[in-house]
């Protein structure tokens, strides 16, 4: 008697084990791999060179470009959760897509300070498997510097943030400043709003952080706003608000379900002032109201939503989750009509 309940025990054992197992290797499959299945869609022809034909004298801020959140996060770290583009930097530019969204942190790698693409606490890497090499600030510039020499009527507006770790926003910089060294002639040096003309051919860059080290025009244009999470006030729209020299109108309603952050998205589009240092900010992406969402779930949707939808002349920069060559071409077309 005691044999066979030490036996039925045992099974009992091996089955809760088995189940435990079962929803491990689900739930790692949901959270690791599942994500990589996810696409954004096929190619546009002509989208590489679509600015070719514009005039030199537009200002940036009168385009109204595509932009992607978190441009790195093709390969990364809890992608069910951090993951929020399907192609790669140089994909993303070869699309149409114009202003890049880069999330800094510094590691070290061979014994110097590196500064890694990251998204959260979630580092970005270089494939699918997570101990392969992770991406950093050089790979986005070296990108960046092959697209413009292959079409250099092209520009791309980098904009930086410091997105985890404890180092000082001037070792931040100090690190930028090397990175772009090994491009002499990649960054263009300005501290008011370039027009089309001035910017071909290189890259604009903008800092969501003060300029601590006193670069000045080196440092990039500012483009500093209040964070704007929060679910719970559903009532909350875009925000104007003064950087540097620029007028800001931003909205980055990051926790809004679909329906509320549709409706804050459409109130902001057309809602670019008309100086030329007006820059509209309109984001489209989201994680939903939970702690921790999945970008692709809204984007999907979102997305869809965009390209159904007529955009207005004075609809600044769109930035988008899961972007794609559809919805790029869909926004850059507005500057023709």
């Amino acid at each position: 008697m005691a044999n066979t309940t030490a036996r039925q025990k045992r099974r009992f054992s091996d089955v809760v084990l088995s189940f435990v197992f079962i929803v491990l290797l689900i739930a790692c499959v949901a959270v690791f791999i599942f994500p990589y299945a996810e696409r954004a869609g096929g190619a546009v022809a002509g989208s590489a060179d679509w600015m070719k034909t514009l005039d030199d004298g537009l200002y940036l801020s009168e385009l109204t470009l595509p932009g992607t959140h978190d441009s790195a996060t093709r390969f990364v770290g809890l992608p069910l959760f951090s993951r929020c583009q399907s192609s790669s930097v140089a994909n993303q530019l070869e699309d149409g897509f114009r202003y890049l969204d880069i999330r800094l942190g510094v590691c070290e790698k061979d014994g110097e300070e590196r500064l890694a693409l990251m998204h959260g606490f979630t580092y970005c890497h270089s494939s699918i498997w997570p101990w392969s090499e992770r991406l950093y600030f050089d790979d986005v510039l070296k990108s960046c510097a092959d697209f413009l020499k292959a079409h250099p009527s092209e520009t791309v507006i980098i904009a930086v943030k410091q997105e985890h770790g404890s180092e000082s926003v001037k070792e931040l910089q100090a690190l930028i400043s090397r990175a772009f060294a090994q491009y002499p002639a990649l960054l263009l040096t300005t501290d008011t709003m370039p027009t089309l003309g001035e910017a071909r051919g290189s890259v604009v860059l903008m800092r969501r952080y003060d300029d601590e080290a006193g670069f000045g025009a080196a440092a990039g244009l500012p483009l500093i706003w209040t964070d704007q999470g929060g679910h719970k006030d559903v009532n909350l729209g875009k925000v104007t608000a003064a950087s540097g020299a620029l007028e800001l109108t931003v909205q980055d309603r990051f926790e809004y379900d679909e329906i509320d952050k549709w409706a804050v998205f459409e109130d902001c589009l057309g809602a670019r002032g008309s100086a030329k240092n007006a820059v509209c900010l309109n984001f489209l992406s989201t994680k939903g109201t939970l702690k921790y969402g999945h970008p692709y779930y809204f984007a999907a949707r979102l997305n869809r939503h965009l390209v159904r939808h007529d955009i207005p002349k004075n609809s600044g920069w769109i930035v988008v989750d899961f972007g794609n060559a559809e919805a790029a071409q869909h926004i850059y077309s507005v500057n023709f009509n």
